[in-house]
């Protein structure tokens, strides 16, 4: 195929790019620590295929409705409450920079996508498994139910078709140029929502996004990931290079971002820690490096193959962050963020 063989030469350059982030104005950071915070509410809404979906909603300070950014969270996305509320503050500082917040919650492993298929193995029942969904024990939950296992996932419909106007038909929130932005797999699916959406989003933002999917090896690697985060299996969300696999790939549909003018965020660490990764207890920090060093090593080489492919078909509506050091770890997310607010805030709305 075509593409694969490109992508191949690009991931023998992309690690050897040295190209300088575009000089932007930064927010200090503020504290990172994160709170439960009572201004942040539920919204449900329903999805035709996966039944009530809760979002939970924080709105800008000065109360307009123009503003909004979708927030998406990571391959380990909870049910309960998005990993940006429970683990940053970043979901505040939009707020102080009058910006309505979204956060859908659920969805672990999916991309935010359409799947082709409930999640299943073997062709057996989700749910006649031995494991509940929500142990904790990985791959081992991989024959039980839960979200996306008995039932099919449909983010990207649920999203873009139904809590979109729901939100403005309840809360007056503008349905045009919106923000959206998510960390590992949700940076992937910022861009693709972005793509295939553009009247609904004129600004991506992608953290450590997983954006060169049919590169050699990656499937396989997100085949482990997703196990690894709840049992799931990636031949059900879209068949190995099929029309539903190449269309969630950002190398692919990179053209499609240059046509719409899509302002563009793509941030990745170098895999290094941070001194805040440090300063805890060293069991911790240990845990942190050894699993994050090498998933930030691989993000960075899919965000530099990206880079590569935009460029040389030269694109100039992306801001290119790729700071010193960052692992695959909220630490770096939230610093990202910081970073890509005010770029954001002057391209929505």
């Amino acid at each position: 195929m075509r593409v694969r063989g490109f992508t191949r030469k690009v991931l023998g350059v992309a690690a050897a790019a040295l190209l300088m982030p575009v000089g932007v104005a930064v927010i200090e950071a503020p504290p990172a620590a994160a709170a439960f915070d009572p201004a942040i509410f539920d919204f449900w809404a329903d999805s035709p295929v996966m039944g009530p979906i809760k979002t939970r909603i924080l709105r800008a300070r000065d109360g307009n409705t123009q503003r909004v950014a979708y927030v998406l969270d990571g391959m380990r996305a909870q049910e309960d409450l998005s990993g940006w509320e429970i683990n940053t503050n970043v979901p505040q500082v939009l707020a102080d920079w009058n910006i309505n917040v979204v956060m859908p919650i659920g969805g672990p492993s999916s991309f935010y996508a359409d799947w082709d298929a409930p999640s299943s193995f073997f062709g057996m029942t989700p749910g006649t498994g031995s494991a509940a969904y929500g142990t904790g024990s990985g791959a081992t939950e991989a024959l039980g139910a839960g979200p996306g296992k008995s039932y099919r996932y449909a983010w990207e419909d649920f999203i873009t078709n139904h809590l979109r106007w729901e939100l403005q038909n309840r809360l007056g929130f503008n349905p045009n140029r919106n923000g959206i932005f998510g960390l590992s797999m949700g940076g992937s699916a910022a861009l693709t929502l972005a793509a295939y959406h553009p009247d609904f989003f004129s600004y991506a933002g992608s953290y450590s996004g997983y954006l060169n999917i049919s590169a050699p090896g990656m499937r396989e690697a997100i085949r482990l990931a997703m196990l690894d985060a709840g049992g799931y299996n990636v031949d059900c969300m879209a068949l190995p290079w099929g029309p539903t696999w190449l269309r969630m790939d950002p190398f692919v549909f990179a053209p499609t971002l240059i046509a719409n003018n899509t302002r563009v965020w793509v941030s990745a660490g170098s895999g290094a820690p941070m001194p805040d990764d440090l300063n805890i207890p060293i069991g911790m920090a240990a845990d942190r490096l050894i699993r994050g060093a090498p998933l930030e090593a691989l993000a960075l080489a899919n965000s530099r193959a990206f880079q590569v492919r935009m460029l040389t078909l030269g694109a100039q509506n992306v801001v290119w962050d790729f700071p010193a050091d960052g692992l695959h770890a909220w630490t770096n997310w939230a610093n990202d963020a910081y970073r890509m607010i005010p770029d954001m805030s002057g391209n929505i709305g």
